[in-house]
């Protein structure tokens, strides 16, 4: 019986091969989708300087991409629980390269907002599809795990597009960028229409369907739960990522040099914690329990962080900054894990979608929010109050796991 038993929490745990393949191309779509979306951020400093854009217009083109995949990420989302991944990823990755391209041809800012807003909506079909890869091909022991790999190519996405971006632009002109942009969602387009495969699906047996596509929504709380819990734990993110670098250097007194190279390390130690932290839910066999620690965690870093910058500690601030950075992104994978897992395979896609499109929201009152709040009271004190999001969603956290996946059910390709 011991045996029998073993043999069973073996084969749970065995990732297939192909998995891992998986993954890798999801992870390279996303990364080719947030380079398109970033782009405009880092071509501010020369529209700004070079081209005399007011600050505010070319910030308002930098959102552009973000707005349109506010639009669409639900939408992509339920196309991918009807379509399949391969051919949403793929056709998406299509549509942002040609509205790459497009950006070359048009004429004027107006016009290039507009298309910027078609790119960003098209390159929302990696997010949820994506997310529905990992949950579909890998087991529930090692989605943890996986989730968090997945996770980490946004900040993939970003890097490559600060370390190409401003030289591309600086030296052949704002086209470049898009050229980039336009040739890596091509030749992933190629890629994930030839690589990808749709994960198997639960089979169906006869009078389980209704189950299997009744909306989740209408079960219980527990994704409205972890979606606001998901959108209050994306306030001490986004504070951190938009007032970070500028409280180093106008509230600490460093160097931008300095700054920046603290900044960067710290998205670099982040994306590592994802990986860690999705790893530890697979071991600890629990997606929310992990959560509140992060929460809690969050909690305990933004206060410790307003204390050492309102004592002017440059080196405890330094190290605390790191730590909150790191935490404040821990929870991502977490809940991306546990909204797909408990949506099951027919409603994953939108569940992640909204997941995401409830995350784009709030972080676009964080900038204005927190902006007043350090104006009325100062670094410190703004990022300790920003600790009451975290505190907030202690409360709102559900007790438990939930999986609307039918894992010992047959299952086939779709």
């Amino acid at each position: 019986m011991s045996n029998q038993a073993a043999t069973t929490q073996m084969r749970t745990v065995r990732t297939p091969a192909k998995a891992w393949v998986m993954l890798g191309l999801g992870v390279a779509a996303q990364a080719t989708g947030t380079l398109l979306v970033s782009t405009p951020a880092y071509l501010i400093p020369l529209l700004h300087s070079e081209q005399g854009m007011p600050l505010a217009q070319a910030g308002l083109l930098a959102a552009a991409p973000t707005f349109g995949m506010v639009l669409t990420l639900v939408l992509w989302g339920a196309a991918a629980d009807r379509f399949g991944e391969r051919w949403v990823i793929a056709g998406g990755l299509a549509l942002t390269s040609l509205f790459a391209f497009a950006a070359l041809a048009v004429d004027g800012y107006a016009w290039l907002a507009v298309v910027l807003v078609l790119g960003g909506a098209a390159s929302a079909s990696t997010n949820s599809a994506s997310g529905r890869i990992v949950v579909g091909w890998f087991p529930r022991e090692r989605r943890g795990l996986a989730m968090g790999i997945r996770q980490m190519s946004q900040p993939l996405g970003v890097a490559v597009a600060a370390l190409t971006v401003p030289a591309l632009a600086s030296g052949y002109g704002l086209a470049a960028p898009f050229v980039l942009s336009g040739a890596a969602a091509l030749v992933l387009t190629v890629l994930c229409a030839w690589g990808i495969r749709n994960p198997p699906r639960p089979s169906a047996p006869v009078g389980a369907a209704a189950p299997r596509t009744a909306n989740p929504y209408t079960r219980d709380r527990f994704l409205l739960r972890i979606h606001v819990v998901s959108a209050l734990l994306v306030f001490p993110q986004f504070t951190l990522s938009t007032f970070g670098l500028v409280w180093l250097t106008a509230g600490m007194g460093w160097n931008a040099t300095a700054a920046g190279l603290l900044v960067a390390a710290s998205q670099f130690v982040g994306a590592l914690g994802r990986i860690v932290i999705g790893h530890l839910s697979d071991r600890v066999g629990t997606r929310v329990g992990v959560l509140r620690w992060v929460a809690i965690a969050g909690v305990i870093a933004m206060v410790a962080l307003g204390a050492a910058g309102w004592a002017h500690w440059d080196i405890v601030a330094a190290a605390v900054f790191v730590i909150a950075a790191t935490i404040s992104v821990a929870d991502n994978g977490l809940a991306f894990t546990s909204v797909a897992e408990a949506a099951g395979p027919r409603w994953a896609g939108r569940a992640l979608g909204i997941q995401n499109t409830g995350q784009f929201l709030t972080a676009s009152v964080v900038g204005p929010v927190v902006g007043a709040l350090i104006t009325a009271v100062g670094y410190p004190l703004a990022f300790a109050l920003v600790a009451v999001t975290p505190l907030v969603s202690l409360g709102l956290l559900p007790s438990r796991d939930q999986h609307g996946i039918d894992e010992s059910a047959e299952r086939q390709p779709s």
